[in-house]
């Protein structure tokens, strides 16, 4: 794999003098960032300045032949030292700010002045720097900002109030940024370094000291501010070569009163204790209105007079699987033995054998088809023909099982009046057998007709759709759904009448069945996988998507992707209709494994909707296909350069991608792209296009003119 840069980069490191981020600044220099090397040049109690550290600092960068200006402003002063790096290099993307020093005294022998150098240089300085370069990060559409805390911010240590106080501030700070950046692709997350520095030298035993090499923890950091990472909000701890992540988790908890009547005891609490502090089914909590949300089922509970339950226990909620079902839903999104790389999808016995990430939106499915959402509006009735599936996500925490059970408990966190319809919001936890918390799902639906209501339009629980970028996209693949594809993604599940009872589907007012979004976000994601993931569900974080346009089964898909960091947007359109089926959507990865294609082009062909044409084609009348009496290969060019081979098989009736193993063609035919699609629908006559130059043939050209009847395609296409 190719090295991680930071070319056309410019990163401002404060306290970067020494130790760690001395460390930081000549990494990111020897990766192509433009350094400003900040340091007041102060002893490590706060007291001083002096120009000498961060000159040598620099000095080092520019020996090596990297870039780099010093910086000698206090932290406080944030505003300067990005007024440093725009004025010598015109823009800001990376800030670590580890600037810090020590007044380490016992709580009763802390002064004012201790407390405030502290929280002034740790927490207040992170905040100005930060501040100052935060609206030019949003501007930019990039930014990656790192906060310092401390083992003492997170667990506590003697001596250290005032460090500790600033340290644990910091990561609330750091929490905040990332909500209000993320949208536009500025990142803040928070490292907890143990390292050998001046700052830690009287504070570490010496031998610990001696293994504790700030350059172990630089490369930590340096990743954490690349654009591959697409990591926000993250508290990451590294030492001596090893680096972890570090979560807040939540007890189920207890209920202490019975009703929103009563009041709480002390008793309540002391006979509630071991189920407020019983941690064996805590989950994580990684934002407020997460958080939010259980409280208000909490509330909910309350107003009924019921137990809040600890877990999902009921029985409609348990979704039992094994590797057939993993198999059935790999089909019904489309996996074919055709693509051996795709066999891993479909036997059990493959040693590389798994899911596609988008099975596991089914648990959540099943507990929601299982819940009441009559609940949700008081006074209105509601009734399948008239719910639409609105939105999606599925974030999975932790690896899950090829084979076995999940628990589920689903609740509505909100219920939004759209004036024409109700989106009602509902949030589903998956739990494994032993009670770990394996994965969330959140579907927003939209009963038609159910608005008015008087609730409030816009909601704040709503994981967001993100908009695509604004550029050509990366790659494009193409999918022709088969006339059964939905009486074949039903049987995993989703068995709503409306995809496969034309009946039903006219009540609800389509001309026929539709597809399931499920099923096309199944599709979409599949081949995003593909792309950037080599179908590894390990690599798999996150998907989010809106439903926009319905889907008929048999009509071709186009998924156009753009690739943001670890972050893949997405769209998929109908190339019948040219309508927008699933729009705002994006897969998180944990890191990218990007499939090898020439230049990428060969996603975005043209010609791959003729093929697919052609294969419909053949597999109607296959005896008119073996008439020909012929194997041909196509080459598809793009810029010169051929991008995608396929085998039309003609003795056999069988079409497929690649030239195959052992294959003898009699016929080569190498065309562009652009030409191919000409031909196809009759704007280029291949007699011409072959003396032009613009069709080359070798092997039995005769046998060519056989293909005439097949390569006319539809006029729609």
């Amino acid at each position: 794999m190719s090295d991680l840069r930071f070319d056309g980069k410019v990163a401002v490191i404060t306290g970067a003098g020494a130790g760690l981020g001395r460390a930081y600044a000549l990494l990111f220099a020897s990766r192509g960032a433009k350094v400003v090397v900040n340091d007041l040049g102060g002893d490590p109690h706060g007291r001083g300045s002096a120009q000498k550290a961060a000159d040598i600092v620099v000095n080092e960068i520019k020996q090596a032949g990297g870039s780099a200006t010093a910086d000698y402003n206090s932290v406080t002063d944030g505003e300067k030292i990005i007024q440093t790096a725009v004025k010598n290099y015109g823009r800001v993307d990376i800030l670590v700010n580890n600037a810090g020093i020590l007044r380490d005294r016992s709580l009763p022998k802390i002064s004012e002045d201790d407390w405030d150098a502290i929280q002034n240089v740790h927490l207040k300085g992170s905040f100005k720097t930060t501040q100052a370069a935060f609206p030019i990060m949003k501007k930019q559409g990039y930014g990656r900002i790192i906060m310092t805390s401390s083992g003492s911010g997170l667990y506590g240590n003697f001596g250290q109030a005032n460090y500790s106080a600033a340290k644990m501030g910091v990561v609330g700070l750091a929490n905040t940024i990332a909500i209000e950046g993320g949208a536009k692709n500025v990142y803040c997350n928070v490292i907890v370094p143990t390292a050998a520095s001046r700052l830690t030298k009287d504070v570490l035993p010496p031998e610990l000291f001696q293994e504790l090499k700030p350059e172990l923890i630089a490369p930590v950091v340096a990743y954490l501010c690349h654009d591959s990472c697409s990591e926000n909000g993250t508290i990451i701890e590294s030492a001596a070569g090893w680096a972890g992540k570090s979560q807040i988790f939540r007890s189920k908890g207890g209920l202490i009163r019975k009703h929103i009547t009563e009041s709480a005891s002390i008793e309540n609490v002391r006979n509630k204790w071991s189920d407020i502090t019983d941690m064996t089914t805590a989950s994580p909590r990684n934002s407020l209105p997460a958080a939010l949300a259980d409280l208000t089922e909490t509330m909910e509970c309350l107003r009924n007079g019921t137990e809040k339950p600890t877990g999902p226990s009921r029985e409609d909620d348990i979704f039992t699987f094994a590797s057939k079902d993993l198999i059935l839903y790999a089909l019904g999104v489309g996996a074919s033995v055709q693509n051996s790389d795709e066999l891993k999808l479909l036997y059990e016995n493959h040693e590389e054998f798994g899911p596609l990430p988008t099975f596991y939106i089914l648990p959540g499915m099943l507990s929601l088809m299982s819940s009441s959402r009559e609940l949700a509006i008081p006074g209105k009735t509601l009734s399948l023909e008239n719910t639409l599936h609105g939105e999606q996500y599925l974030e999975i925490y932790n690896s899950p099982p090829e084979a076995g059970s999940f628990l589920t408990n689903t609740k509505i966190v909100e219920t939004l009046d759209k004036g024409s319809g109700a989106a009602i919001v509902l949030d589903s936890n998956s739990y494994n057998e032993q009670g770990g918390l394996i994965m969330r799902n959140q579907c927003v639906t939209f009963i038609v007709g159910a608005g008015n209501f008087g609730g409030s339009r816009t909601g704040k629980q709503i994981v967001p759709c993100l908009p695509k970028p604004d550029r050509k996209p990366d790659v494009s693949l193409t999918y022709k759904t088969s006339i059964d594809q939905a009486a074949l993604y039903r049987l995993s599940g989703d068995v709503n009448p409306m995809h496969i009872d034309p009946n039903f589907a006219a009540i609800a007012g389509y001309e026929k069945p539709i597809l399931h979004g499920l099923c096309t976000l199944g599709i979409s994601v599949r081949l995003v996988m593909a792309t950037f993931a080599s179908y590894d569900v390990k690599l798999f974080k996150a998907v989010k998507a809106r439903f926009s346009k319905v889907v008929l089964p048999g009509q071709t898909l186009r998924v156009d992707m753009w690739r943001n960091g670890n972050r893949v947007h997405f769209e998929t359109a109908v190339v019948e209709n040219n309508t927008i089926a699933i729009t705002g959507a994006y897969v998180d990865l944990k890191t990218i494994k990007e499939r090898i294609m020439p230049n990428k082009v060969e996603s975005s062909l043209k010609s791959d909707a003729i093929f697919q044409y052609i294969i419909d084609q053949v597999k109607v009348q296959p005896d008119k296909a073996k008439s020909v009496n012929g194997i041909f290969l196509i080459k598809i060019t793009k810029d010169g350069e051929i991008v995608k081979e396929w085998t039309l098989d003609l003795k056999s009736a069988s079409i497929y991608e690649g030239s195959g193993k052992d294959v003898k063609h009699n016929t080569t035919l190498t065309v562009s792209d652009d030409d191919f699609v000409e031909m196809a629908v009759g704007k280029l006559n291949p007699q011409q296009a072959f003396m032009k130059g613009k069709l080359k043939a070798s092997g039995n050209i005769m046998l060519a003119q056989k293909l005439g009847p097949l390569l006319k395609a539809a006029p729609k296409l």
